[in-house]
């Protein structure tokens, strides 16, 4: 059942990742092509962006020996939600400032730039960290869309 104040979803996907780095790659993938099925052309950079993001950290820090991870699209009228669960609910994610030298740390930095809002919600067993993108303002009109063309 739907809570009353959640939007209906127009489209869903749910899949769950082996925790390697390949299935990041995978599951930006499908992300990408599944926005752009889903007639948002415009939304499918971002979202894999996000997917990559959320995936990798899910990969480096939520991940438990034979348990996978979850990639779940939501997309409603107003927005794309993305939703990445792993079994590690005692690690919560947080910002932090990475140095210049740090290979990692950038991740939720760039979620939070990219996406319009985003957190973290418990679950039973692990947690799972969600952004989204409005659909209004990430709209390319078509003259915009086609340069140079009047």
């Amino acid at each position: 059942m739907i809570a009353p104040d959640e939007p209906l979803a127009l489209q869903y996907d749910r899949l769950d990742y082996t925790p390697l780095p390949r299935s990041v790659t995978l599951a930006r993938r499908r992300a990408h092509r599944l926005l752009t099925e889903w007639g948002h052309p415009e939304l499918a950079a971002d979202t894999a962006l996000l997917v990559s993001e959320l995936g990798s950290n899910a990969v480096l820090h939520g991940s438990l020996r034979e348990r996978l991870f979850r990639v779940e699209l939501t997309l409603t009228e107003q927005a794309v939600r993305i939703a990445v669960s792993d079994p590690k609910g005692e690690l919560r994610p947080n910002l932090r400032e990475a140095t210049a030298d740090d290979m990692f740390g950038r991740g939720l930095l760039i979620v939070g730039q990219v996406a319009d809002r985003w957190g973290v919600h418990t679950l039973t067993v692990g947690k799972a960290v969600w952004c989204e993108l409005g659909i209004a303002s990430r709209r390319v009109s078509p003259a915009a869309a086609a340069p140079g063309r009047t």
